[in-house]
């Protein structure tokens, strides 16, 4: 049995060319669905490092979430050079994290989904409404779409170019 799992992805270190490997190696390893468009947003906590490219990709897994967080996304983020330090807002080469796994609610060390971010982060919230504008949150059922309606979304500015690209390229 297969799950429908949105995977958040994002870089500001050579973002282009690490989100491009980043999907190359998601598309090869699970079945890669769709993607969103992506959007430039500016850093939090940090302003002085460069700004971020971030999207969605939609994926098929017959994976548990602890597998696909441990087992796929990590060694992915570590195959393209990933750090991870204490610094939360600290530049990332990538970032891949499981934003819903079907409707599964999960609040364990290590493993938050829904992730929360989703309420606070509109660079996570614009993109995960293209891929579901209908979805209901399944922790507390309010609809994305009002998630997003609430948040700033004045410093996302749609990546048109390399979305198409990468749509083309993965999901035909």
């Amino acid at each position: 049995m297969t799950e429908e799992a949105f995977i958040s992805i994002g870089s500001n270190i050579d973002p282009e060319a690490h989100i491009s490997k980043a999907l190359e190696q998601i598309a090869h390893r699970l079945d890669l669905t769709a993607l969103s468009t992506f959007y430039w947003s500016e850093p939090i906590g940090r302003p002085e490092q460069p700004r971020f490219l971030n999207g969605v990709a939609a994926v098929r897994v017959a994976l548990t979430p602890r597998e696909l967080k441990f087992g796929v996304l990590r060694p992915i983020e570590g195959d393209l050079g990933r750090i991870r330090t204490e610094d939360g807002y600290a530049p990332r080469v990538i970032d891949l994290d499981i934003l819903l796994y079907g409707e599964a609610v999960i609040d364990e060390p290590g493993l938050r989904i829904p992730d929360p971010d989703i309420r606070s982060r509109p660079f996570l919230a614009a993109p995960l409404l293209d891929l579901a504008p209908g979805l209901l949150m399944p922790d507390h059922g309010e609809p994305l779409s009002a998630i997003v309606e609430a948040l700033d979304q004045g410093n996302l500015i749609p990546a048109t170019r390399p979305s198409a690209l990468w749509r083309e390229r993965w999901c035909p």
